[in-house]
């Protein structure tokens, strides 16, 4: 069993409470689908957003889908002239049996412009 660390983001239509909540439950739920993870294969996981986020902690989200005994940290993202507004990002720590090359990142919404180099769905 290797640690992985797995990215992903998602862009999000406004800063609104349950609009935070909803993109970064799907974000989580993704990056564990696509990488055939579940919650015990969880060892952390990172979370930042843009400055124009403030309504809620993208972890509270995660809290909500069942994640209740992994490490979060929130954490705001470098606020660079002329960068996407409105992004939830994340760095997952797991437990995978796959290779790095064979991490599936994910980028929802938005975001996926952020990597047009990754493979798409």
């Amino acid at each position: 069993m290797a640690v992985r660390a797995l990215r992903g983001a998602t862009q999000v239509d406004a800063d609104d409470r349950e609009v935070i909540i909803e993109a970064t439950a799907e974000l989580v739920r993704e990056v564990l689908a696509r990488n055939a993870l579940t919650a015990e294969d969880l060892i952390s996981i990172i979370f930042t957003t843009t400055a124009d986020l403030t309504a809620e902690f993208p972890a509270y989200a995660a809290r909500t889908i069942g994640i209740t005994d992994v490490p979060f940290l929130c954490a705001g993202e470098i606020d660079v002239p002329g960068a996407m507004p409105r992004v939830i990002r994340l760095m997952a720590h797991v437990e995978a049996d796959f290779a790095r090359a064979q991490a599936r990142h994910v980028y929802l919404r938005g975001a996926a412009a952020l990597r047009t180099d990754l493979p798409r769905d």
